[in-house]
């Protein structure tokens, strides 16, 4: 049985909206920014320190660190103004996190890693969203970026995460054998989303299981309701 869903995505694709629908069809947790706030709880930093620290002319890691973290609409990872606090740091923080979120299960977690710190957890169903270069510019324009901020998001997030995957992960950006599904929201976020759901419930009725340990045919009125 799943009991959670990873999400990763190329920037600006539509991963935070689709996600959080996701979820609340699903009734599960919602593992987006809510992931930056307990990395930082753990790293004991104060809201205060984050925004300043945002300001800081940050090391080539540090700086990666911060783009392959972003949360919901791709806000930036807080981090610590200890400059002891570095991605390593970072990185082994998050992994503590991810330990937290695959042991309460039933959860949609963004980006942060979760393909590859819970690729052994065979409860987990991996997802990544794809889409044209003028889709996700589409995308970012409705979110309020201008058009010369758009472009240069989408230049450069995806680069960075590629060399931050590569650096601490040894694996290329997206690790293609890692994901269930590969999805290009051009589609339409609803279509994604029940493209997910339907393939997570057929290869669950393979194993004679449900998405949520209910009989198939109740949790088929449950996800569609």
């Amino acid at each position: 049985m799943y009991r959670i869903i990873t999400i990763e995505r190329e920037f600006g694709s539509g991963a935070a909206e689709i996600a959080r629908d996701l979820s609340n069809r699903l009734g599960w947790t919602l593992w987006d920014h809510a992931l930056t706030e307990e990395i930082a709880k753990l790293s004991h930093v104060e809201c205060a320190a984050v925004e300043e620290c945002e300001e800081r002319v940050d090391s080539t890691f540090r700086r990666l660190a911060k783009v392959f973290w972003r949360g919901s609409y791709e806000r930036s990872m807080p981090l610590a103004d200890d400059q002891s606090f570095d991605a390593d740091c970072f990185v082994a923080t998050g992994q503590q996190v991810m330990k937290k979120v695959a042991d309460a299960g039933n959860c949609v977690v963004v980006g942060r890693g979760a393909p590859y710190f819970l690729r052994e957890h065979p409860d987990t169903f991996h997802v990544f969203l794809y889409a044209p270069r003028a889709e996700r510019l589409r995308r970012l324009r409705l979110l309020g970026k201008g058009e010369r901020e758009a472009e240069d998001l989408v230049n450069t997030v995806d680069r960075d995460r590629i060399i931050f995957v590569k650096h601490y992960f040894n694996a290329d950006w997206p690790t293609r054998s890692l994901y269930h599904l590969m999805i290009n929201t051009a589609i339409g976020n609803e279509i994604v989303i029940s493209t997910i759901l339907n393939t997570m419930r057929g290869l669950e009725h393979k194993s004679g299981t449900s998405l949520t340990g209910l009989p198939q045919d109740q949790h088929a009125v449950q996800s569609h309701r």
